[in-house]
């Protein structure tokens, strides 16, 4: 695995390896508690998620900021820029 960014986050999900469907209702779950433009590190080594990720966001209106595989920075909607 790819050394983690240096991103700013202000809380980190740790995905594994878990497929699409498991990995979006716990990140759903993880979302639901946090304050809008709350920033998530989500890690995840499905091989889904590349293309998973992005399309979650744009469905649920979070705002995916930065990706390199196996990293992904997300913005719970919400945030002061929206």
């Amino acid at each position: 695995m790819s050394a983690r960014p240096d991103w700013h986050c202000d809380s980190v999900f740790e995905g594994g390896e878990r497929e699409c469907g498991e990995l979006l209702l716990e990140l759903r779950g993880h979302f639901q508690a946090l304050p809008g433009g709350a920033r998530v590190l989500v890690v995840s080594a499905s091989p889904g998620a590349p293309m998973e990720l992005p399309t979650w966001c744009r469905l649920t209106g979070h705002r995916l900021l930065e990706a390199a595989h196996p990293h992904y920075l997300i913005e719970a909607r919400g945030g002061a820029a929206q």
